[in-house]
C-alpha cells in the first residue's frame, strides 16, 4: 500500500519507487499520504532512475550489418529495385562509360567519330556494362589501357 501512495505521490510507476530496507519498519507503520509524504522527504523512499532501452545490442548488429552481415535473401523484403534505384544504377554506369571515353579521346586512341559513335551507343544502351564497353573496344582493335 505505502508503494501505491508514493507511486501516486511522486507521480511514477509502482516498479519505480525506491523503499530503504533498513528502514523498512518505519515504512510499513505509515498509513496516511502525509506520513509517506514525510518519508520521502527524509529520503527513506525514492524513485528510482528512469531506463530505457539498451542501445548495446543494436550497435553491435548495425557494425555487423556495414560489414555485411545479415543481408542475405531471407532478410529482403520487396524487390531488388525496391532496395536501389535503377536509374542511379543507370546514371553511375553511363557516367563512367562516358568518362573513359573522353579519356580515350583526349588521348588519342579513337578519333572525334568514334568517340561520337560510341557516345550514341552507349547512351542508347548497347553497352550494358562498362566490362561490355571495354570487350567490343579490343574486339575492334583499339587499346584499352592507355600510358599518360
Amino acid at each position: 500500500m505505502q508503494r501505491r501512495l508514493a507511486a501516486e505521490i511522486l507521480g511514477v510507476g509502482e516498479s519505480r519507487i525506491w523503499i530503504d530496507p533498513a528502514r523498512i519498519e518505519d515504512v510499513a507503520s505509515a498509513i496516511t499520504r502525509d506520513e509517506v509524504r514525510r518519508l520521502i522527504k527524509e529520503g527513506v523512499i525514492r524513485v528510482k532512475p528512469a531506463h530505457s532501452p539498451s542501445r548495446g545490442r543494436w550497435r553491435e548488429r548495425h557494425e555487423a550489418r556495414k560489414r555485411g552481415r545479415h543481408r542475405g535473401y531471407g532478410r529482403r523484403k520487396g524487390e531488388a529495385t525496391a532496395r536501389r534505384d535503377p536509374k542511379e544504377e543507370w546514371a553511375s554506369r553511363i557516367r563512367k562509360m562516358r568518362r573513359y571515353l573522353r579519356f580515350l579521346r583526349d588521348h588519342g586512341v579513337i578519333d572525334r567519330r568514334t568517340y561520337r559513335k560510341l557516345y550514341m551507343w552507349a547512351k542508347g544502351g548497347m553497352f550494358p556494362t562498362f566490362a561490355s564497353l571495354k570487350r567490343w573496344l579490343e574486339e575492334h582493335g583499339y587499346p584499352t589501357s592507355v600510358r599518360k
